[in-house]
């Protein structure tokens, strides 16, 4: 396996490997805010730490664009448990986020 590309489409995170298609994290942002609600890794893919590359892409980039993470999403969740350079920039799940999305953002 080579070295994995990530690239922002939209609303997405999309990971490659040689040019195929190996996963994705989804968000929306909100004002100030890049909520995470969907990370996967194509089946092919699995186990071989992309996830982690995806993620940690993902965050930093956030980052970079000046924006709060918001880890809807359970492996976004697990990944800033053990990676705690990001958590200055992580807000809480709370229940004006989560009406938000469930309104369609």
């Amino acid at each position: 396996m080579t070295h994995p590309t990530v690239e922002r489409a939209d609303n997405l995170y999309q990971i490659r490997v040689d040019g195929e298609p190996a996963g994705l994290a989804e968000f929306r942002d909100r004002d100030a805010q890049r909520v995470f609600i969907h990370v996967e890794i194509t089946e092919a893919f699995r186990g071989k730490g992309l996830s982690s590359v995806l993620i940690e892409h993902a965050l930093t980039h956030t980052r970079e664009e000046g924006k709060r993470i918001v880890p809807i999403c359970p492996a976004v969740t697990r990944y800033l448990a053990k990676h705690d350079e990001f958590t200055d920039i992580t807000d809480p799940v709370d229940r004006d986020v989560l009406t938000w999305l469930a309104a369609g953002q």
